[in-house]
């Protein structure tokens, strides 16, 4: 149903306000009655509504019936070389007229639905998003925040068309439900809106790059990680690299009309999300001029990258999210400058059950510098309250403490900081017998320790836009704890004494630990929150969500009643101590306690290991095996050794460590390979060496440590690859990690049976393979390179059979 002036007309008159505003049906007569009233009371607003809409649109100097409060109009896009893209219906609104939110809260008014009309070319693969938030403010009506959108709103979802289904042709159907409202609302029910095709979205290209044909910067942009999960956060970075003797203006919320025109960045489709401000990598270089209108500039000379974080809702469905926005950028020497220039970039956000590491790259298009700089002057207000527009609201701010503070309770049941929590309650015990002060100041010690670490995040929060558990996000943070707790668990089970003050050890040392000191309980009290947020329990999502649109001050706020709450437990105890007579009474029992916690460490180091991407894990096992080597040597030390015998060991075990950890990563870990390798096959190696091409072919596993180390430390090799690229040589590597009966059947027709083996097939000459077999050389590998040749230039088909391979000397 059209939202058209003849409708409000229409809904004007007192009996067809009846039907179209209020529903009189069967019931008591008493709310049939209050039913009525409200219908004479709408239909009495709406007859001086069109009063007003029509002074409205007399006053702008149109007809009044050409003129609606709500116009629609829709589009779809797909991305290059696809079926996939986008559908986005936009609504442009009168003065003073609004609609509301998809995500309008029950109990307020009637939200936004938009659906793909039944019978369509294709289907939606994921949810509606608005490109910008809605307003949120409370009104008196209603118990809910309302969440309406004014001006023009878009909202978009991404499609898939069916195959075969040609989009110059074809048409989609878009329905939506909603009301459009000024002092009074218009229905509008299974409102039909065409949809028509507008083009192709650009493909993001080989590692997010771009670069303009005449500019002297290159862009890239990338989404991380590949997924993430409800509640926590995407990063989009956008990298500006200058060439040399270039520099690229710094970053600003608009263009002050100066002389040089600094870079801006305005993200016009959020879909939903909520981002933080954005930050740049690098501080800005500033020089002084002698200008009047611009005396002192900034900008960078050296790569620079400019992040945003976005707050993914705790709520939100899996599913594939899209980023848009402009960058507008200008370089210049010290002598000349380019125009202005702009890129237009598109980037997807996928939400699923589970985080996983990696990225994926921005799409880049040309755009106008005033385009990008009139975007970023509408964002402004977006990046600077993260996404939302609302005042302080104190109920909300009581509401957010209060699930802080259940949430922060409830931290201490979580799998991360269960065990740590057996450690603890091992403390109680021991502390049984101390003064009633005493047990208060260590419980004290420790729930500042906790507060501290809430402290240091929330600043993080308010000032650096790091979410709760980002730090998890970050490869070493997570190969360090992960050692850490290793090293723990194999000190409760015995094989180490652990010297950090505030953890129980075993043995003699634990005889000499009577009592875990002040500087022990704090330190514990850090650990168990660092290991706690990885975690995040129950109501703790939507607090954390909520600081992003709030100043700093209510960011400590709602981060130390998360900490309040998970440390009450300990504060109640040292307030009450005579809580811990429910304990057990210290005995032997302790030592088995404490082993047992080793095993829920254990299992610990088995969830962080969940959080490693599976192309470290080898390299983060085997460094785990050398820490393990490295406390058993430590643990062969009397206690009673002399100190210099002490540090010699120590410094024996970790430096062991430390190497062991340095090779895991180095050969065991991922590695950016050099040489462009295809894979093998029969037919791949016969149609290179019929085009008169030197092929080489690399026959390896990942089970094989030979052929691992020969690829880092002989063929992928700078070296090599010049010689590959310069002879034209074809790369081709035969992974037998798994059964197959074709590698093996080409390693036996080079008298093999074994890997690694290195086989070059001369140009013209493939009947003469040079073989290289077991550990090699970088320079066995360039001189059997030199000894195969080049590729031929312009050779037709070689038909010589494969012979007998001839056997290196190398």
């Amino acid at each position: 149903m059209s939202c058209s002036i003849a409708y409000l007309r229409r809904c004007s008159s007192a009996a067809a306000g009846l039907v179209c505003i209020a529903s009189v049906g069967p019931g008591s007569a008493a709310a049939n009655r209050r039913n009525i009233a409200a219908a004479v009371d709408s239909v009495e607003r709406l007859a001086g509504l069109e009063q007003r809409v029509e002074r409205l649109l007399a006053n702008s100097g149109g007809p009044v019936n050409d003129r609606e409060p709500a116009t629609f109009s829709a589009q779809y896009q797909l991305v290059e070389g696809t079926n996939e893209g986008r559908v986005t219906l936009t609504v442009d609104l009168a003065d003073e007229w609004h609609v509301y939110s998809l995500t309008q809260p029950a109990g307020g008014p009637m939200a936004s639905r938009i659906k793909l009309a039944d019978g369509q070319d294709a289907e939606l693969t994921g949810p509606f998003q608005p490109h910008q938030p809605p307003q949120v403010h409370r009104v008196p009506e209603y118990d809910v925040p309302v969440e309406e959108h004014a001006g023009q709103v878009s909202w978009s979802a991404p499609i898939q068309l069916d195959q075969g289904v040609d989009p110059q042709t074809t048409t989609l159907t878009l329905v939506y439900n909603g009301q459009v409202c000024s002092d009074a609302c218009i229905p509008i029910f299974n409102r039909e809106v065409a949809a028509t095709f507008a083009g192709y979205l650009p493909k993001p290209a080989a590692g997010g790059t771009y670069r303009e044909a005449d500019a002297h910067v290159e862009l890239m942009g990338t989404l991380q990680p590949q997924t993430v999960q409800p509640g926590g956060i995407a990063t989009l970075t956008i990298a500006a690299r200058p060439d040399e003797k270039w520099h690229v203006y710094a970053l600003a919320e608009q263009d002050p009309k100066q002389i040089s025109k600094p870079t801006v960045i305005a993200l016009t489709n959020l879909s939903g999300l909520q981002p933080s401000a954005t930050v740049a990598s690098e501080t800005p270089v500033e020089k002084e001029t002698d200008l009047d209108e611009e005396p002192i500039l900034y900008y960078h000379e050296q790569p620079v990258a400019w992040t945003i974080k976005l707050q993914i809702p705790s709520t939100a469905e899996a599913g594939d999210y899209q980023i848009e926005g402009l960058i507008g950028y200008q370089t210049c020497t010290e002598v000349s400058c380019d125009n202005p220039k702009a890129a237009s970039f598109v980037g997807t956000v996928r939400v699923g059950d589970k985080t996983v590491e990696g990225e994926q790259s921005l799409a880049f298009t040309s755009a106008s510098y005033d385009e990008a700089n009139e975007a970023a002057i509408r964002y402004a207000a977006v990046a600077k309250t993260g996404g939302a527009t609302k005042p302080l609201d104190t109920r909300e701010l009581l509401t957010a403490i209060g699930f802080g503070l259940i949430g922060g309770l409830l931290l201490n049941l979580m799998p991360c900081v269960l065990p740590v929590i057996g450690l603890k309650i091992l403390s109680f015990v021991e502390q049984g017998g101390q003064s009633r002060a005493h047990v208060f100041m260590l419980n004290l010690w420790y729930s500042l320790g906790l507060l501290s670490v809430f402290a240091i995040l929330a600043t993080l929060a308010a000032f650096v836009n790091l979410g709760w558990g980002e730090q998890f996000t970050h490869l070493w943070f997570k190969v360090a704890m992960t050692v850490l707790v290793f090293s723990m668990a194999l000190s409760f089970l015995g094989t180490w004494e652990i010297p950090i003050p505030g953890f129980v050890g075993a043995g003699k040392s634990n005889e000499l630990q009577q009592r875990e000191g002040m500087s022990g309980a704090f330190f514990k009290g850090m650990f168990t929150t660092v290991l706690a947020t990885p975690c995040s329990g129950p109501f703790l999502g939507p607090v954390f969500g909520y600081t992003l649109a709030q100043p700093p001050v209510v960011t400590y706020v709602v981060f130390l009643s998360v900490g309040l709450g998970m440390a009450s437990p300990y504060l109640v105890i040292g307030a009450f101590p005579g809580l811990m007579r429910f304990l057990p009474k210290p005995g032997m029992w302790m030592e088995t306690f404490k082993q047992l916690m080793a095993f829920f460490l254990l299992g610990t180091v088995v969830y962080l290991f969940t959080t490693i991407s599976d192309e470290y894990f080898i390299a983060v096992l085997a460094l785990l095996v050398g820490v393990w080597f490295a406390c058993w040597w430590i643990g062969r030390t009397p206690i009673t050794a002399e100190t210099t015998s002490k540090a010699m060991n120590w410094a024996g075990a970790v430096g062991l460590a430390a190497l062991i950890g340095f090779g895991s990563f180095e050969y065991l870990g991922p590695r950016e390979e050099l040489i462009k390798w295809e894979p093998y096959s029969p037919t791949a190696l016969r149609e290179a060496t019929n085009s008169g091409k030197t092929v080489m072919v690399d026959f390896t596993a990942d089970w094989c440590p030979t052929c691992k180390l020969n690829l880092a430390r002989a063929i992928d090799t700078h070296p090599v690859n010049e010689v590959v690229q310069k002879h034209n040589i074809v790369p081709l590597i035969a992974d037998w990690s798994d059964r197959s009966d074709t590698i093996k059947q080409a390693l036996n027709e080079l008298n093999s049976n074994s890997i690694p083996v290195l086989a070059i097939y001369p140009a013209g000459k493939p009947d003469q393979v040079i073989v290289l077999r077991d550990l090699l050389s970088q320079d066995d590998v360039l001189e059997a390179l030199q000894q195969a040749g080049p590729s031929l230039e312009g050779a037709g088909e070689t038909t010589t059979a494969m012979g007998e391979p001839v056997e290196s000397s190398y």
